[in-house]
């Protein structure tokens, strides 16, 4: 078992500031070196136009496109690489699992993925320039894989394929965007429809209403339904599915057998997070590893956040952050079991070892 941590990132004030804030603490830092061998071995097949990338964030978020202009000026790069780095438009996304389920007052989520692409950020950041603050963790920097916005917002994603991408953003800054900007679930649906789309995902939205509603979403389309499981593939969009669907299907029906007995939101949170449940994943090197553990109470504001399995949650007052109370601790800790390194923490963070 391997002991890892999220910092815990906290701002109030323009976009701008807490972009080049970031820059600030991400410059020479093991991300950055780790990033920068990364695309060594894997060089994009793409490119990305700044006019065009600054037209597409502006149109959904104005805000983002500041942080990023701040990110540049800290880190004293030129656009372009800030956009490859952190602009979440037109560049790839690897493959990876997570499963979601909601209820009464609780929105639980795995977050699966593999540990040379896991920042560990916990970010905590109220906008004072325009846009919903936004509480949860951080992926690609300015993206969110998952949140709770000041509204009582929460979205979360979980993937389904890269095949055939399309002109558009990635789930990780999608996530932000729709936090970012959306005050319930009705106009996040309609952001997500709206929205362009890189590769296919199912984007999951909750709020105080108890209502969940599930965007399947893909380069060529999108469909919406409603429903309380989510894992990775399509149940309207099925012509979008990969081939192999055993694990996905499995985990949904552990889930959907078992969410009927929960009394709360801690029962759903155990199901999600014990090892022995059947829905937590090993599978690091499979690009599927369960990393961490998130669960969103939008009634109350409240957040709760585990790495690793069979953790007890670090607890959230987002109400009480929100009034002007910062929060205490500086790190979120957690085990996993993987030798893997994990970016922001390790040397060896690269692609270069075929074995990890």
């Amino acid at each position: 078992m391997k002991q890892i941590y999220s910092d815990i990132i906290q701002f109030r004030g323009s976009h701008y500031d807490f972009g080049f804030r970031q820059g600030q603490m991400l410059e020479g830092s093991l991300t950055i070196k780790n990033r920068e061998k990364q695309w060594k071995v894997r060089k994009p097949r793409f490119s990305v136009d700044e006019e065009e990338a600054r037209q597409a964030i502006t149109k959904f978020a104005p805000g983002v496109w500041q942080e990023l202009l701040g990110l540049r000026d800290a880190l004293e790069w030129p656009m372009e690489r800030v956009l490859m780095e952190f602009g979440g438009y037109r560049v790839e996304y690897e493959k990876s699992g997570c499963s979601i389920v909601t209820g009464d007052n609780y929105f639980v989520r795995n977050y699966d993925y593999h540990p040379k692409t896991y920042e560990g950020r916990y970010v905590f950041f109220q906008p004072t320039d325009g846009g919903y603050a936004i509480i949860g963790p951080s992926q690609r920097i300015t993206g969110r894989p998952d949140g709770i916005n000041e509204k009582g917002l929460v979205l979360g994603y979980n993937f389904m394929h890269r095949k055939k991408p399309g002109d558009g953003f990635i789930c990780a800054m999608i996530g932000r965007l729709v936090l970012e900007s959306c005050g319930d679930v009705s106009e996040a649906v309609a952001m997500l429809k709206e929205i362009p789309h890189r590769h296919s995902f199912s984007y999951i939205v909750y709020d105080a209403s108890a209502e969940t509603y599930i965007v399947e979403a893909s380069p060529r389309g999108t469909e919406v339904r409603q429903s309380n499981v989510c894992t990775n593939h399509f149940e309207v969009m099925k012509r979008e599915n990969r081939n192999y669907l055993v694990d996905s299907q499995r985990r949904h029906e552990v889930i959907e057998g078992r969410r009927h007995t929960f009394s709360d939101g801690y029962d759903a949170f155990r199901l999600m997070n014990d090892s022995d449940k059947g829905v937590f994943s090993d599978q690091y090197r499979n690009w599927a590893g369960t990393i961490h553990t998130s669960a969103y109470f939008p009634k109350a504001m409240k957040a709760w956040f585990a790495l690793g399995g069979n953790q007890e949650p670090t607890k959230v007052d987002v109400a009480e952050w929100l009034a002007g109370t910062d929060y205490q601790e500086e790190r979120i800790f957690g085990e996993v079991n993987t030798d893997i390194p994990f970016v922001h923490m390790e040397e060896g963070a690269s692609w270069m070892n075929k074995k990890q």
